[in-house]
């Protein structure tokens, strides 16, 4: 593997997270030598337009998944927790479900604070984005003052609970504009 010329899947590619992973890469300069995109029998073999192209939706298949060099989980937990493992046989997962976070075989990974930790992982979970956010902010305070105890609270946006959450936002919206 190079880290000039990955070989990346994202499986969950037509969802709202899916495709907002595909932009981030490209935007953040990636090392992405081939893209391959992956998601359900109803999306498969359909194309999409990204930042790197053209690009047709595959099948989802384990085997598949496994050629890849890193595997990005846009998924639910669920899906994750019966398929991350059988990955990361043959490829580095990064989870973005809950579905590992709290798995003590499972580096909880802000890189920013301890990406090292990923260096011998082959499934990674990340935690969740506020919790993330947070955690780059408040760790150089940790580390100067010793943190004891924060309190947040957080609002969570639609988009959370994928592309079910933003129509339901979307109906309730229309609904409550026309009175």
């Amino acid at each position: 593997m190079s880290a000039e010329n990955l070989h990346v899947g994202v499986i969950g590619a037509t969802g709202a997270v899916g495709v907002e992973l595909i932009n981030v890469m490209f935007d953040r300069n990636f090392p992405v030598g081939e893209l391959t995109l992956f998601a359900s029998e109803r999306s498969a073999g359909k194309t999409v337009e990204t930042k790197y192209g053209t690009k047709t939706i595959a099948l989802f298949s384990v085997e598949e998944a496994k050629q890849c060099d890193i595997v990005f989980l846009a998924v639910s937990g669920d899906f994750a927790k019966e398929f991350a493992p059988q990955i990361a046989e043959g490829a580095l997962v990064i989870d973005n479900s809950s579905a590992f976070r709290l798995n003590d075989d499972v580096p909880l990974i802000v890189p920013e604070i301890n990406g090292d930790l990923a260096k011998t992982a082959k499934l990674i979970a990340n935690p969740n984005c506020t919790t993330a956010i947070a955690a780059v902010a408040l760790w150089p305070l940790h580390k100067a003052f010793g943190l004891k105890k924060v309190i947040v609270s957080t609002y969570q946006a639609a988009s959370g609970a994928g592309q079910p959450g933003m129509n339901e936002l979307r109906e309730g919206l229309a609904a409550g504009l026309k009175g």
